[in-house]
């Protein structure tokens, strides 16, 4: 007979459950070195990722991936096509209530078109360019790394 799952806390009700939806993506371009991506450092403990933020009301996953990439890598890229959307879940608060997020990451293959990536903004400690085979070391993300693998085909493909 299988055995029943107890919850972890029966006498506390479940988080409500909160849907969040982010956009970024992996921007590319050539340089005498090699095929490079944009990278940025965030957090602390700092963590290497792609860029990528929360979709402001009103704004498509696609006007959000260009925005984030503008705001967080500092540079301007042409959207050329959509890699996949990432869902996970997480705990955490809004405002001071626990809640639960399903979060969405929709992350599109972007083209570099001008900017300097020291031009990134305060919530960032460094953006980069790396190269392909160093970037796919360096991303903290198991399902950004997929996406990675994802844009280098698309890009062979151009």
């Amino acid at each position: 007979m299988p055995q029943q799952q107890l919850p972890l806390f029966p006498d506390q009700p479940k988080p409500p459950v909160l849907e969040q939806v982010s956009a970024g993506g992996v921007v590319y371009r050539i340089s005498a070195a090699g095929l490079e991506v944009a990278l940025i450092s965030a957090g602390k403990p700092a963590r290497w990722q792609l860029p990528k933020g929360i979709l402001d009301p009103g704004e498509t996953p696609e006007v959000t991936a260009l925005r984030e990439v503008r705001e967080e890598a500092g540079i301007a890229a042409e959207l050329i096509k959509h890699i996949q959307t990432i869902e996970y879940w997480y705990v955490g608060n809004k405002g001071k209530q626990r809640v639960r997020f399903q979060k969405f990451v929709h992350l599109f293959l972007l083209r570099y078109k001008s900017g300097d990536v020291q031009n990134h903004d305060h919530e960032v400690n460094e953006a980069r360019w790396v190269l392909l085979p160093e970037a796919k070391k360096m991303l903290s993300f198991k399902s950004e790394r997929q996406a990675l693998e994802k844009a280098e085909q698309l890009i062979r493909e151009l």
